[in-house]
């Protein structure tokens, strides 16, 4: 079933990308002018990001939009400029004048204000997902897509969520598949299911890794640090560490606005692939050894009209290695959705919509004429052009 949807989806490549090419800009790096990936700007009626290599799909009659990027200064570009150059929030962090942070405090506030400071009616957003997957540093699967996402409260509700009523809390629609392509690659990662689980639904959402980051700061032997490194108007950067009573070391960073009292971007890394190997089995019984690897998920917010709206929610898993006949396997995989638009909704929801018991790409999509909000990486390019 699925190869045969991927060889419907799988067209046009190389003339798409040569229309859309002529309409992009690219952010780099002010100092080193190298490619600032995963840059939001912020449009007139759409937000969209930089991608691997620094570029967005930005029309040249843009004008009066803003860039931002994790660790940069942000910039507001008066007109269309092919290249944006960002400067860095601070060069070395051995060099910053640190001021420490209570993150249980903040992270705490923010958990029990989140109803009142985060959006939390019905919406409706134009997204772009993105899949992919890779094996030794080679790509071996890659899906783009522009759906539409339904949220009843932009808020993960555990009741829900156990009991395993997705549509009470989330709602797709599949929409254009510009891109599916998937190679053979050895199946050793595969768990033999595609059905959501708690979990795997609960990282589409803020508060349900707020919940967790609190749960392991709140367990007993958990130390802690916070730093804010760089603050600009009402808005503080701050970097931080938890290494977990449990046993799981954590770092990363967030932007904290002080006057709204909200976290507008969160960036956290798992730290596990220093945990020892273990023995697995394969699907027909066959051993190997398997190693944890890391995991990086991040929330991007913005202000739309006077409330606070997702932008980007991004998951990855990566260096989890196998040792499967010989062969050293180094996998690694993300899921992106860029949130392109929003609008307020109803509690109607979506019809048609992706039935989360199976595959998503098993789904039957709507089609629907969209503006082009997708622009392929150099590595994603060459991928999907291979035989």
């Amino acid at each position: 079933m699925l190869q045969a949807i991927m060889k419907n989806y799988y067209f046009l490549f190389i003339f798409f990308f040569g229309i859309f090419s002529a309409q992009k800009l690219r952010v780099v790096d002010a100092e080193t002018e190298t490619p600032v990936p995963n840059a939001r700007i912020i449009l007139s009626n759409q937000i969209v990001y930089t991608n691997e290599d620094g570029f967005a799909p930005v029309d040249q009659s843009a004008s009066g939009f803003e860039i931002s990027a994790s660790g940069f200064q942000n910039v507001k570009a008066t007109q269309f400029n092919s290249v944006i150059k960002l400067k860095r929030a601070y060069k070395d962090i051995e060099e910053v004048k640190m001021g420490s942070v209570d993150l249980r405090k903040i992270f705490e506030d923010v958990s029990k204000n989140y109803k009142k400071r985060y959006y939390r009616e019905p919406s409706l957003y134009d997204v772009v997902y993105k899949e992919k997957m890779s094996d030794n540093d080679k790509l071996y699967f890659l899906t783009i897509a522009e759906t539409k996402l339904w949220s009843k409260g932009n808020y993960y509700n555990y009741k829900d969520g156990f009991q395993k009523d997705y549509d009470n809390i989330l709602q797709m629609q599949l929409n254009n598949v510009k891109y599916l392509k998937k190679i053979k690659s050895d199946n050793i990662f595969t768990t033999g299911t595609t059905e959501f689980s708690h979990e795997y639904m609960g990282n589409y959402f803020f508060n349900f890794e707020l919940n967790r980051v609190l749960f392991h700061l709140k367990t007993k032997g958990t130390k802690s640090t916070g730093w804010m490194v760089f603050e600009e108007r009402d808005e503080q950067q701050v970097v931080f560490t938890i290494k977990s009573g449990s046993g799981i070391d954590m770092k990363g960073e967030f932007k904290y606005n002080k006057a709204d009292k909200v976290i507008t971007y969160f960036e956290i890394h798992y730290l596990q692939e220093n945990y020892p190997m273990v023995k697995r089995k394969t699907a027909d019984g066959t051993e190997y050894d398997y190693q944890l690897g890391n995991a990086l998920l991040v929330f991007d917010f913005y202000k739309n009209n006077g409330v606070y709206v997702p932008a980007l929610n991004k998951l990855e898993g990566y260096n989890y290695i196998a040792v499967y006949k010989g062969v050293k396997h180094v996998k690694s995989m993300s899921r992106e959705l860029i949130y392109n638009t929003f609008k307020k909704s109803d509690d109607n929801g979506l019809t048609p919509r992706v039935d989360f018991s199976k595959n998503i790409w098993e789904n039957v999509p709507v089609e629907e004429s969209k503006n082009n909000t997708i622009l392929l990486s150099e590595e994603e390019q060459t991928f999907v052009n291979g035989k």
